[in-house]
């Protein structure tokens, strides 16, 4: 099964491919897409309209795994992450991928077993996960492996894998 991990953001998205097959967990392919700051809101909408759309063309996943928003402590930035992320769930309905969303708090809960981990807990559990040394630099781009990981290890994988 391959799953699709998105960190969604306006300036920068971070993905992932993860192929897991009940057991063992693979990264098959991480990036990021990003957005000139400078340019239309509307614009940059539209590139990662585009790009999730190549994305999800190119890899086929069968399902999608990404960071729901729950609180924002910066006003100025939610509605911004809000508009990409409709983008994304746009993109994924129109291609019938199955969404799964989780929080930052449930990423840490399922990765780590503690809510609150730090992003060097999850960092570190990621790469358990993989069996890998090192990640990408890009913390977007980890905490969508993150997440997608946190699909395998939830009721959600069981379910999915019974209708399946």
């Amino acid at each position: 099964m391959k799953i699709l991990g998105i960190d969604p953001g306006m300036a920068i998205v971070g993905y992932s491919i993860v192929d897991f097959d009940g057991k063992n967990i693979q990264l098959l392919h991480s990036g990021s897409i990003r957005t000139e700051k400078g340019n239309r809101e509307s614009a940059r909408l539209l590139e990662i309209f585009n790009d999730m759309s190549f994305i999800v063309e190119k890899y086929q996943p069968d399902v999608c795994a990404i960071e729901k928003l729950f609180f924002f402590r910066n006003q100025t930035t939610v509605m911004p992450v809000a508009h990409a992320r409709g983008v994304i769930l746009t993109v994924l309905e129109k291609n019938n991928i199955p969404i799964f969303e989780y929080t930052p708090m449930e990423v840490k809960q399922i990765l780590t077993g503690y809510g609150r981990a730090s992003k060097k807990e999850v960092e570190q559990m990621v790469k358990i996960s993989l069996g890998c040394d090192t990640l990408p630099k890009l913390d977007d781009t980890v905490d969508s492996i993150a997440i997608a990981i946190s699909f395998t290890r939830s009721h959600n994988a069981l379910e999915y894998f019974k209708k399946v």
